[in-house]
């Protein structure tokens, strides 16, 4: 049986290339988080590590079964007895040449509920100069993933992908009711496309949406947009955490989700369609 109300916590970090000291202060805001009394609580993209050098990011990564990121959430989880969304860390797996971009849902008992490996990878070329070659450093996941929670079931993405909207689609039509988006979005593209998209997420599929961010500046000087975002099913932003780290809140009633869908039902009005042809170039004269 699943509970309708909860509180929800996003985690916005700043982190660096120092594992041990982006570490400390997640688990500083993880606690100040639950002391607010929120029972799921999410960090950003690259909790762990912001490494600006594509080589040391490969160098860094460690496999699953030993990340110090990942045992070190598993006990907060258990220390705190709450349910925590480590956004996404770099795992290498034997023979992969790239690691993955994964995220973890973990209980309250310390276990892996589930993972989700980054699918689309940031590869832009950005206005303002900067160049990003995600793929570089990381290859790319291979399948949407849900996971259950007491309260619902929830969807798990990361950062680039809020860009393909067929992908919340897919995870709405399967029963998620809770979407993810761990995020390191750049200053420039959040100031243009994170608020409108994310509540787009959560007004198509009727669904609530977080989105724990990363802020500031990191190293190679990389900057990030902050304001970690709660969309509730009907658009409204219901937390945004600004400019600071820190953390911000928001009670959720998953009863909400059926109102929206309710109103306008268009996930049972999704029809099947021919994609369009290809159109060939007219010939020259």
């Amino acid at each position: 049986m699943t509970a309708e109300r909860f509180r929800l916590a996003c985690v916005q970090l700043n982190s660096g290339n120092d594992m041990a000291a982006n570490l400390a202060a997640a688990a500083d805001l993880v606690r100040r988080a639950r002391e607010a009394g929120a029972e799921l609580i999410a960090t950003p993209e690259n909790t762990a590590m912001m490494e600006p050098d594509g080589r040391l990011a490969i160098e860094k990564a460690r496999p699953e079964a030993d990340h110090p990121a990942l045992a070190a959430f598993s006990e907060f989880a258990v220390e705190t007895g709450a349910w925590l969304l480590l956004g996404s860390i770099a795992v290498r797996a034997a023979g992969e040449a790239r690691a993955a971009n994964r995220s973890y849902l973990i209980t309250p008992s310390g276990a892996v509920a589930a993972r989700y490996d980054k699918i689309h990878m940031f590869d832009v070329n950005l206005p303002s100069g900067d160049i990003h070659r995600e793929s570089k450093s990381f290859r790319p996941g291979r399948a949407a993933r849900l996971a259950d929670t007491p309260w619902g079931r929830l969807g798990m993405t990361v950062c680039y992908d809020l860009r393909f909207p067929g992908l919340y689609r897919s995870l709405a039509q399967a029963g998620a009711g809770l979407l993810s988006v761990p995020a390191a979005f750049t200053r420039v593209t959040g100031r243009a496309h994170w608020h409108v998209l994310l509540r787009a997420r959560a007004i198509e599929n009727g669904c609530f949406v977080f989105a724990p961010a990363q802020t500031g500046t990191h190293p190679g000087p990389r900057h990030t947009f902050g304001h970690s975002l709660v969309v509730d099913p009907w658009g409204e932003v219901l937390a945004d955490g600004g400019e600071e780290p820190g953390f911000v809140v928001a009670d959720i009633d998953m009863a909400r989700v059926d109102e929206a869908r309710d109103r306008i039902p268009s996930l049972a009005h999704d029809r099947p369609f021919a994609a369009p042809a290809a159109i060939a170039p007219e010939a020259a004269d």
